[in-house]
């Protein structure tokens, strides 16, 4: 009776904890709204990112030509600065040290980025965007997951659910490789380099939803995006390329993106 009691005793600490932690470390996404999770310090997640993306650059082949390397780059420093532009208007203060490189692997049509304005391209994905306008889809898709924090959202909730609620820090101290696999699956990297796992369905459709927005208003007609996905759900054959494994579905997603084009519009005509 006694271990009884003591095992409903500690739940309800636990239960006490969780809720606790899920009420200061509540967040808001820029633009929708919707309440996350944030456990970790911005300086922590900055600290992982530029590491493990220094990490990506020695053990990958990055590309050696300049045209390419030239679009990506001038790609970047537009949706770059609309997307510190964005975050003033809602009030929201980031720090970053943008910086963009080209993968060179014809193998794989992905592209990610991390906290801080860390981003890469695989030279895989440019005959799928074809012009500055396509490569501008995907960078405000992926710099628009960094600015919703959905990797310190995804990080928070394993911290919370497979390490016991354990700090970053301490997660980092006792146990580093499951930490390190954490971070991976935040951020949508597998673990080999270019392995690109699936955000879930909400974070899809809020990147979507902050990309257009992020495109438009780095000059880039944020229709472009329609054709984009159509283009991309096309290369796969019967199956859709690893890029597009994740939810929401193709048709859906260009359905969606459809209806958020007018809004989109709007920052694109100023």
């Amino acid at each position: 009776m006694k271990n009884r009691a003591l095992q409903l005793i500690w739940g309800k600490a636990v239960i006490g904890l969780i809720l606790l932690l899920l009420l200061v470390s509540c967040a808001t996404v820029p633009l929708t709204g919707r309440k996350q999770l944030n456990l970790i310090p911005e300086g922590e997640m900055l600290s992982m990112s530029y590491t493990q993306y220094d990490q990506v650059k020695k053990e990958s082949r990055l590309s050696t030509n300049q045209a390419e390397i030239t679009m990506i780059k001038n790609v970047g420093t537009r949706i770059s600065q609309a997307a510190e532009s964005f975050l003033r208007e809602k009030g929201v203060s980031m720090k970053f040290d943008w910086e963009f490189i080209l993968i060179d692997d014809d193998q794989v049509a992905n592209a990610w980025c991390m906290p801080g304005g860390k981003v890469a391209f695989y030279t895989g994905i440019l005959p799928i965007t074809k012009t500055e306008t396509g490569i501008a889809v995907v960078m405000g898709h992926e710099v628009a997951h960094a600015l919703a924090k959905h990797g310190n959202e995804r990080m928070s909730q394993g911290l919370l659910v497979q390490l016991g609620g354990l700090t970053l820090a301490k997660a980092l101290e006792s146990k580093p490789e499951a930490t390190q696999s954490l971070y991976m699956q935040a951020f949508g990297l597998g673990a080999q380099v270019g392995f690109l796992l699936p955000y879930s369905r909400k974070h899809e459709s809020e990147a979507d939803h902050i990309g257009l927005i992020l495109m438009a208003k780095a000059g880039y007609n944020p229709q472009e995006a329609v054709s984009f996905w159509e283009r991309m759900s096309q290369s796969g054959g019967q199956a859709p390329p690893e890029f597009l494994s994740t939810h929401p579905a193709n048709q859906t997603r260009i359905n969606d993106l459809k209806k958020l084009l007018p809004e989109a519009m709007k920052y694109y005509k100023k």
